[in-house]
């Protein structure tokens, strides 16, 4: 059954009935037969029957056999790939700390957390290769965009994944990014408290600034060096977790993230980069610098884990050339 896929439900698909996941992921499947498949057991969620009615939680894990079309011929939705020795190697290089519980891994910059169009390569479906001595295959709990690397935490078990999904829903965690921003924000420290929602044309969506119709969104912010106001390091802190919150509010408050293609107004990258000495940062300035550092994972009768994750080498660089010390920021 090579065309069976096994699709974990993201943070914002919780709650949502399971008809109507399967209608916004497989318009094509209409309501008959998606009925004739629960019906069948065809349709399971953590390997149990389901109902059209359920309610969905992140992390749960839906098994969608072979659908094919309407007219009987081959499905183009992709399963999830076969993975190579290169694959198995690159995804266990991430591991940064595992118990019988989670995976805590070091995303790098550039790898998608789940798959999309034109997306082939991506964490979920490397996951596989983080097995080791389980039966079942670890769960996505949360996401790092595309070009955000650093702290990411999978479930191994279908339990843990419900634990870990409600924490990062209720905010029972403690999460750390460092930005490079461009510029130095008006104070050095404070809260960014903007309501976010979703704008623009399909494919080129973007986050803004809207009070009446946008979901709270409130980071906690400051600055932990700068290189003559030109570009400083932030410590951000997110109380929520909107998409791409620190990437919007960074711009909101006048400093776009280094190297943020969708977010960064391109006239100040050129501006601010033409002050600087002899090109400073121009060989990263095409690559996001926003890194998820640390987190703290309050668990449950057992001690809090804080996993930190190292800086991917542009940022590396990046803090070399600007003269800032990883240890200012005491984390």
């Amino acid at each position: 059954m090579s065309g069976v896929q096994q699709i974990t439900v993201e943070p914002q698909e919780s709650e949502t009935r399971l008809d109507r996941w399967f209608k916004r992921r497989f318009p094509e499947v209409n309501h008959s037969r998606l009925e004739k498949l629960l019906r069948t057991g065809q349709i399971r969620v953590d390997g149990g029957r389901a109902k059209a009615n359920m309610r969905l939680v992140t992390g749960q894990i839906i098994r969608v056999p072979p659908l094919g079309t309407t007219d009987g011929t081959p499905s183009k939705k992709r399963a999830l790939p076969i993975l190579t020795e290169k694959d198995f190697a690159d995804v266990q290089r991430m591991v940064l700390y595992k118990d019988d519980d989670l995976i805590a891994l070091n995303k790098p910059p550039g790898l998608a957390v789940q798959g999309g169009t034109g997306t082939f390569k991506h964490l979920d479906g490397m996951l596989d290769g983080l097995r080791f001595d389980s039966d079942e295959r670890p769960r996505l709990v949360h996401r790092l965009d595309r070009d955000t690397s650093g702290v990411m935490i999978v479930a191994r078990t279908a339990k843990s994944a419900a634990v870990l999904a409600k924490a990062f829903q209720k905010r029972d965690m403690q999460k750390v990014y460092w930005a490079l921003v461009m510029g130095y924000p008006e104070h050095p420290a404070g809260t960014i408290s903007a309501a976010l929602a979703k704008s623009g044309i399909s494919g080129k969506e973007r986050m803004e600034w809207d009070d009446e119709d946008g979901k709270s969104a409130v980071t906690d912010y400051r600055v932990v060096d700068t290189a003559a106001r030109k570009i400083s390091w932030l410590e951000l802190m997110p109380r929520t977790g909107r998409t791409h919150q620190l990437r919007a509010h960074c711009t909101l408050i006048g400093t776009p993230i280094v190297g943020d293609a969708k977010y960064a107004i391109k006239q100040v990258h050129v501006d601010q980069r033409m002050d600087l000495s002899e090109g400073l940062l121009s060989e990263i300035a095409d690559r996001m610098c926003l890194h998820a550092r640390s987190l703290v994972i309050e668990r449950p009768g057992k001690k809090a884990l804080t996993v930190t994750a190292p800086l991917p080498k542009h940022m590396k660089d990046a803090f070399k050339d600007l003269g800032f010390e990883e240890s200012e920021a005491g984390t």
